[in-house]
């Protein structure tokens, strides 16, 4: 009877899945696509000036601007190239990224991103996600713009990170150990979110976290399963989204932000992300967001270290269908690229 049952198949597994197909490694996405020597010395320099403002060797202040998530390449493409112009006009003191968001955390369902659904159409066709990201990121970088994303799936860096100078932990996945072991291994610095009801103490967490070594399962270069060994990231800021309860991008909230930092023994480095509850969810209201956190720095708040701003060809958003607008989101709310372009010079003169 015994050996009976050890010759028995186990119909215990995998009672959900519905198919298995396979993925393209890292090394051969790479090898796709050619990375330029333009695109790693605009990543290379562009990872130390994050770095140095972070540490205060660099005066200025970064800005991660762009869409909400990246849909259109054609249309991703056209914004870099303006956005490029604009990167080097306001150079002296601003630092711009180009925000390039290929993966989008879902409350329930609905679109999780080009990366998952390049197509638009649920045909999941993920390895043409991953090479059709990492060509967008090589376009984009060899311009000499540097490009931000947030890291949602934990295999994906193996992917992308080499061409990426910034990354966010969004407020759904701060809480996530995960997502912190992730981040104390990536190379580029990493800023974590408070969570959707505003607590920063979890983003506090994380930073502590993600400053320190771990041992996690991943996958290495040639898509095999691996124990990762990391170092830890020094590089781990706070980012301020407002919560349920409402925005904390004002002086007070700063203020309480700065104390927490700093009762945890943390670099005091504050990026405002003048969207999503900040901006009370109306893209519009960005621009107050912004000009608020400027006037703190007037003030003499030294802080507050960058801004994050929704921005698209053109404004608005509009849903998913067979007829969509060309340059214009289709998650969050964008401001247009004019109005994006007169907010940052006006910033700029300001600081």
């Amino acid at each position: 009877m015994r050996g009976e049952t050890m010759n028995m198949p186990n119909k215990n597994i995998d009672l959900n899945i519905q198919s298995f197909q396979p993925l393209i490694t890292p090394l051969e996405a790479r090898a796709h696509v050619v990375v330029s020597d333009e695109s790693i010395l605009c990543v290379t320099q562009s990872r130390d000036v994050v770095r140095n403002i972070l540490d205060r060797k660099d005066p200025r202040k970064f800005v991660v601007v762009g869409p909400c998530s990246i849909h259109d390449p054609k249309a991703a493409m056209e914004y870099a190239h303006l956005l490029s112009e604009l990167a080097r006009e306001l150079g002296e003191r601003l630092f711009i990224i180009m925000r390039t968001y290929f993966e989008k955390p879902r409350t329930t369902i609905g679109w999780k991103g080009f990366i998952n659904d390049p197509h638009l159409n649920n045909t999941f066709d993920m390895n043409e996600g991953l090479i059709k990201g990492r060509q967008l990121l090589c376009d984009i970088t060899a311009l000499g713009l540097p490009v931000a994303n947030e890291a949602l799936d934990p295999i994906v860096p193996q992917y992308l990170a080499d061409l990426i100078t910034w990354t966010a932990i969004g407020a759904r996945t701060t809480e996530s150990q995960l997502h912190r072991e992730m981040a104390s291994g990536l190379s580029a610095p990493v800023g974590f979110k408070n969570t959707t009801d505003g607590n920063v103490l979890v983003a506090i967490n994380a930073m502590k976290s993600a400053r320190s070594r771990h041992h996690f399962l991943g996958i290495d270069e040639e898509g095999r399963t691996a124990i990762v060994a990391t170092k830890g990231n020094p590089h781990c800021h706070l980012i301020l989204r407002g919560g349920s309860d409402g925005p904390n991008y004002d002086a007070k909230s700063v203020k309480t932000a700065e104390e927490a930092l700093a009762s945890h023994s943390l670099p005091r480095n504050i990026v405002i992300d003048c969207s999503h509850d900040n901006s009370k969810k109306d893209f519009r209201r960005q621009p107050s967001v912004l000009e608020d956190c400027i006037k703190q720095i007037k003030d003499g708040d030294d802080s507050i270290v960058g801004f994050m701003l929704e921005s698209h060809l053109h404004e608005g958003n509009q849903p998913l269908s067979d007829n969509l607008r060309y340059g214009v989101s289709i998650t969050d709310g964008c401001l247009s690229f004019d109005d994006t372009k007169r907010i940052l010079k006006e910033t700029s003169k300001q600081l």
